[in-house]
């Protein structure tokens, strides 16, 4: 997994929480916390996929362009993280007469794919809308904790 798939979840749950479903990319880079360029490469990948709009001019910014209701988790992992589970190196050398090393990476890729695809089962069962759920049930406890409810 990668930290776009994180900055995406990240990203469409801030445009669902806010009433008018915008924010710039300044804004939501500092509320993800990291910087605004990092944040347009995501979700230029988003708006590729269908998830965000975007605004042109003065008051523009990024829309969110699905619902939140029916975008899964599954759906924002397969628009930026597809196949990022398995490592870019895997040790073993089919060149190598030993059985272990030989056939090790194969081995390891079969893992890594059923892996990711148990995962995607996990994901699909996740919209946007749960995981702003549990951000608001999370500052409910916060500030019932606090003792400002």
């Amino acid at each position: 997994m990668n930290s776009e798939f994180t900055i995406a979840v990240h990203s469409l749950v801030f445009l669902a929480y806010r009433t008018d479903r915008m924010a710039t990319s300044e804004m939501i880079a500092h509320n993800v916390g990291t910087h605004p360029s990092r944040v347009r490469k995501v979700l230029s990948c988003m708006r590729k996929h269908g998830l965000i709009a975007t605004k042109e001019g003065i008051g523009g910014g990024f829309l969110l362009n699905c619902s939140p209701d029916e975008v899964t988790l599954a759906d924002v992992y397969l628009a930026t993280s597809i196949g990022s589970m398995k490592p870019n190196w895997c040790s073993g050398n089919t060149e190598e007469g030993c059985m272990v090393a030989c056939n090790m990476a194969d081995v390891m890729e079969r893992i890594f794919i059923d892996a990711e695809r148990q995962m995607l089962l996990y994901l699909q069962n996740t919209v946007i809308r749960d995981v702003l759920d549990s951000v608001q049930a999370a500052q409910g406890k916060k500030e019932a904790a606090a003792g400002l409810l």
